[in-house]
């Protein structure tokens, strides 16, 4: 009987253990947790409503929302996708909901649901699960695995490393041979302490489009005014994408946001006509585009030197001009970052070139598999950092099944 230990007792290590149980009822499955509760993530996720996956349903669009294994995930992702998740989770009783913004939740709107189908299901099929089991060494004698914590040896045919964003654990894969690449945050907030957002915290626009300034670097969506500085998919999507670069800024850096999501050209004309058609209205009486709210209107008209009192008759060219340029690339410092929610994504682990994909084996060592944030991928917010985590579990699990009736 093939003898699997699963190091890690996240969302990741408890799908492959699941999954490869259920294809193969022969293998003797454990799970290694270091600490006292498992699946820790999945509780905080999505606010308490575990975000489970996103309705993208196109394997090629869905790798386009990871920044690192964008293109190493396109093969799993034909195997195994969003529309396998739901099934997976429908077929063990747990019915999935999407949400207008395409994120995908339990219908139960509880992540305690998503946990609970995991005890159950590792329950049904004998896995132990041993908690208080931080690992100290991974070593390989012959065909033999030997993981060691502080409590005691552990011998098996094959390694699951699910461990997540693991100091300890990237140490003891660097040690058996593998590259890891520095890991960085990636999903965070901008800390931006500026008068023309203070006291807007909670104030949001439905589209925006935010640049890095100096670098090729930008993002759209939705944006939010928070106590610390801006938040919402479109910061969110930013930190992703550049989360290496602005590391190396050491988060020091200038952003522009186009609030109107419109060319300056466009928004200029339309300042224009408005200035014609609403002549004797006062400028900061109410703003003319409807996805800006007014107390924001206010504070970005007050910063391009239009008074409390001035109507639209009275502004001149370069102050129609400078509200233009205010409302579509208006600059603001970054001087930090804020973890997003209590979600912590790094950009950073295993290096994707020694990987096999169709597996999610290690191309140094036979029986050595790797999935989720262990590895050097991850993705914007809104389920897809799940999503990884199904494909790879499910993946793996499926291999070391074949392997074991060989």
């Amino acid at each position: 009987m093939k003898k699997i230990i699963i190091v890690g007792g996240g969302a990741a290590g408890f799908f492959a253990a699941i999954n490869a149980k259920e294809a193969n009822p022969n293998l003797d499955v454990i799970i290694l947790e270091k600490g006292k509760e498992v699946l820790q993530k999945v509780k905080i996720s999505g606010g308490g409503r575990c975000n489970v996956t996103h309705a993208c349903f196109d394997p090629k669009e869905l790798t386009t929302f990871y920044p690192r294994g964008e293109k190493e995930m396109l093969g799993p992702f034909h195997q195994f996708m969003t529309g396998d998740t739901f099934d997976w989770f429908d077929k063990n009783g747990i019915p999935l909901k999407i949400e207008e913004d395409g994120r995908v939740f339990p219908e139960s709107n509880s992540s305690q649901t998503i946990i609970d189908c995991f005890l159950n299901k590792v329950n049904q099929l004998g896995i132990p699960i041993l908690k208080n089991q931080g690992v100290i060494s991974i070593l390989k004698n012959d065909d033999t695995w030997i993981v060691s914590t502080k409590q005691q040896d552990f011998f098996g045919d094959v390694i699951v490393v699910a461990a997540g964003s693991s100091k300890q654990i990237w140490k003891l894969c660097r040690n058996l041979g593998h590259t890891i690449i520095n890991p960085v945050p990636s999903l965070f907030t901008f800390t931006i302490q500026d008068s023309r957002i203070q006291d807007l915290a909670g104030i949001s626009v439905p589209s925006t489009e935010v640049k890095i300034q100096s670098e090729i670097l930008e993002a759209s969506g939705p944006l939010l005014i928070t106590h610390w500085g801006m938040s919402g998919p479109a910061i969110l999507k930013l930190s992703a994408f550049g989360a290496r670069i602005l590391a190396d800024k050491n988060y020091d850096f200038k952003i522009s946001i186009n609030w109107l999501s419109q060319p300056s050209e466009l928004v200029l004309k339309e300042l224009q006509q408005i200035k014609q058609e609403q002549a004797k209205k006062r400028v900061l009486l109410k703003s003319p585009f409807e996805i800006i709210p007014k107390r924001l209107w206010e504070r970005l008209v007050l910063a391009v030197g239009i008074s409390f009192d001035q109507n639209w008759a009275d502004i001149n060219k370069k102050q129609i001009q400078d509200l233009a340029n205010e409302l579509t690339e208006g600059a603001y410092q970054v001087h930090g970052k804020s973890t997003f929610k209590e979600e912590f994504v790094t950009a950073g682990g295993i290096d994707l070139r020694e990987i096999n994909f169709k597996r999610f084996e290690s191309r140094l060592h036979q029986n050595l598999f790797f999935v989720g944030e262990v590895l050097n991928i991850d993705a914007v917010t809104g389920g897809f950092n799940f999503q990884n985590a199904w494909t790879g579990g499910w993946l793996c699990a499926k291999a070391i099944a074949e392997d074991s009736i060989k």
